[in-house]
């Protein structure tokens, strides 16, 4: 086995409107699977997965908040820590996408300057109920410094890559120095190192039990 169990733990928070399927994003990320029907998300649900990036092994902690305004000082709360953010929108509902702003807004107010944001139009799989063209998604992230992409957390499309893509830039801050990472408030924390001959288990990825009622 090798001497340390992880390199880096990375922070992150998944954000957006009540129904964007948030939750389905972090089930199919941790679990691969889908779950068609769920009950709404009340304050936040946890998930966790390790991934590899330029051969660094990074455990995810990633927080799925509720979307719905009566938690939203719940959710602020979570912003605090957060190296990476997934601000989603449903593709096939117009009034996601136009509440992007607010929660933008509310996302640079109460986390850190240097948070990687990750734009994510969900539920590609059903182009013919298309509201959001994929265009103006594109033109929001580029206004706004955001990365951007399509996912469809049913067929699994792009899902792999938003996080681990969001983890690519942070590793990138990390190694140029904008994050101290010796500070856990920025939401990064060093890996735990073992010595030679002693071994602990891998910290057992846990997904959220939630599902979504559409992808």
């Amino acid at each position: 086995m090798s001497n340390y169990t992880y390199d880096y733990i990375i922070k992150y928070i998944i954000i957006g409107d009540t129904g964007v399927g948030k939750s389905c994003l972090l089930l199919q990320f941790t679990d691969k699977r889908f779950q068609p029907a769920h009950d709404l998300t009340i304050g936040v649900e946890f998930g966790a997965r390790f991934v590899d990036v330029e051969g660094k092994k990074i455990k995810l902690q990633i927080w799925d908040t509720a979307g719905q305004e009566s938690f939203r000082s719940i959710t602020r709360s979570y912003y605090r820590g957060a190296a990476g953010a997934l601000l989603v929108y449903d593709i096939t509902r117009r009034e996601t996408f136009d509440h992007l702003l607010i929660w933008l807004d509310d996302a640079r107010q109460h986390s850190n300057s240097n948070t990687t944001i990750m734009l994510i139009g969900n539920k590609s799989d059903l182009e013919s109920k298309r509201a959001v063209s994929y265009a103006e998604g594109e033109a929001f992230a580029r206004q706004h410094g955001l990365f951007f992409m399509e996912t469809s957390a049913k067929t699994a499309e792009n899902v792999e890559d938003a996080y681990v893509d969001t983890a690519k830039d942070i590793y990138e801050k990390i190694k140029q120095g904008v994050f101290d990472v010796t500070n856990e408030a920025n939401g990064i924390k060093r890996g735990m190192h073992l010595q030679p001959g002693n071994t602990i288990p891998l910290d057992p990825s846990s997904g959220s039990n939630n599902c979504c009622n559409t992808g």
